[in-house]
């Protein structure tokens, strides 16, 4: 049974939102935040609304993880030819250690729509995930921050998320493979930076690279489990066996103690740690795979 396709019906209703004439409305989605490896891509993709009429975005978008290597590429030239705008942002590994995962996509879905360079003239912005990365940051003094609406899979039924979509895989693909050449005892140019059993294996025996996300649970080795009890409900935090955690040993006494992140499977943030560990058990939406 094929996949519907995605559609503007959702574009159009923020639009209406907004009230009649021109409006712009950018799909936002992000690629990579599952990796060991490698930057988070963030890819956003504009499309301008005429009192509801938009131009179509080419035949066979669809969510990247529904398509081939070969048509995501063949649809980039296609997407920014047709869209308003298209741009992809970046966040680092090391950024991503430094700040935590969620800051860093905020960062990230921040640079892309700079990179637009549509300032105030964004209407709405549909976010995939089910936590709002981007209205505090978009919020300023001079100007309030456009609407930001959340839906889970977007990238699967709006087309300007779709479209997003395919423009942050292939960059990161492409920058992925090129990382590769660096490296190539780690295959990126194939597992693109995800923790493969011949990712985790060259981890064991090389140790981490700088593009790897040292803050994240790396190599196969089983992790040790230990519950901090001091919490009034305890919460599981996961330690490597081999190797500590960079940085000052996490605590429970910050105001939040310790919880999990919104929207980020796996990853416990503590108030004297910005970094994350992941754990591979279960995925950051129902549902939606790495990539």
């Amino acid at each position: 049974m094929s996949t519907p396709a995605p559609t503007l019906d959702v574009e159009r209703e923020l639009a209406a939102r907004r009230g009649p004439g021109r409006r712009i409305v950018v799909g936002v989605d992000e690629v990579g935040r599952g990796a060991l490896a490698g930057p988070v891509a963030v890819g956003a993709c504009a499309i301008e609304l005429l009192d509801g009429v938009a131009a179509p975005l080419p035949e066979g978008v669809r969510d990247s993880k529904k398509l081939t290597a070969r048509r995501r590429s063949a649809l980039v030239d296609p997407i920014l030819a047709a869209a308003h705008a298209g741009a992809v942002g970046w966040a680092t590994g090391a950024e991503i250690d430094e700040l935590g995962i969620m800051p860093a996509l905020t960062s990230a879905a921040l640079r892309a729509l700079d990179a637009l360079d549509l300032g105030s003239e964004i209407d709405a912005i549909v976010l995939d995930g089910d936590v709002d990365v981007l209205t505090a940051g978009l919020t300023t003094a001079e100007h309030p921050a456009p609407l930001v609406h959340l839906q889970v899979a977007a990238d699967r039924d709006c087309v300007s998320v779709a479209a997003a979509s395919i423009l942050a895989k292939v960059a990161r693909d492409e920058h992925m493979v090129a990382l590769d050449a660096v490296a190539p005892e780690y295959c990126w140019a194939s597992n693109k930076g995800y923790g493969s059993a011949v990712h985790r294996e060259a981890i064991d025996r090389l140790g981490a690279h700088e593009h790897h996300r040292r803050s994240w649970r790396l190599g196969s080795r089983p992790v040790a489990r230990r519950v901090t009890a001091s919490l009034p409900v305890p919460v599981t935090e996961l330690v490597p066996v081999t190797a500590p955690v960079p940085g000052p040993a996490p605590t429970a006494t910050g105001s939040d103690g310790f919880l999990a992140v919104p929207g980020e499977a796996g990853s416990l943030s503590g108030t004297g740690d910005a970094g994350v560990l992941w754990d591979d058990l279960w995925y950051p939406q129902d549902g939606k795979e790495r990539r």
